[in-house]
């Protein structure tokens, strides 16, 4: 009988993590022409980092100023009360209406699809958008508690309820050397 263990499985590199965050851009260009009625946003923490690198780069490709702001959904979240640590808010930086705006909701994983139901609850707080869109990095298909679906993602994988699925991107700690995607068992990452 075999026994499956992982330690760590390298499913995005930083090369092709890179190529991602380009493809995103270009299909946002094609989908929001000049951006003129679309706002992104990214959900703290992790989908602010993907939020960032994609301004960085759709500006550059555009020379266009991108709107976007910082949402956190912590006080929206169903578990926030069943919790044994308590979770820590993050800053909501939104300094625009977005009634009647496309949005597009920024995420590193989409898991079971918990954080978005909250973000958009928390998002509605600043006004009632024409349209709500979701990027996720990583799309984990087949583990959804709620319908909730990417519009765009990077990759779809196909993860156990053990596993975890860590973005890591260079610098954003001691050990962090690249840009990258890992696929490992819970409590290992």
């Amino acid at each position: 009988m075999t026994i499956y263990s992982m330690q760590k499985r390298l499913i995005l590199h930083e090369k092709r993590l890179a190529l991602t965050l380009k493809r995103f851009c270009y299909q946002l260009i094609e989908n929001h022409d000049d951006f003129e009625n679309t706002v992104l946003l990214g959900l703290q923490p992790r989908g602010v980092v993907v939020l960032d690198r994609l301004v960085q780069d759709l500006e550059a490709i555009t020379g266009k100023i991108i709107p976007n702001g910082r949402l956190d959904a912590t006080f929206h979240r169903d578990d926030f009360r069943r919790r044994d640590l308590p979770l820590l808010a993050n800053e909501t930086k939104i300094d625009f209406l977005l009634e009647g705006k496309n949005v597009v909701l920024i995420d590193d994983v989409l898991y079971k699809g918990r954080s978005v139901r909250a973000a958009m609850d928390a998002m509605i707080a600043f006004g009632r958008p024409r349209k709500v869109e979701l990027m996720v990095l990583i799309d984990r298909m087949y583990s959804r508690d709620y319908p909730i679906r990417p519009d765009y993602y990077g990759m779809q994988v196909n993860t156990l309820a053990t596993e975890y699925v860590h973005v890591q991107w260079k610098g954003s700690s001691p050990d962090s050397i690249e840009d990258g995607i890992w696929i490992t068992e819970k409590g290992n990452n």
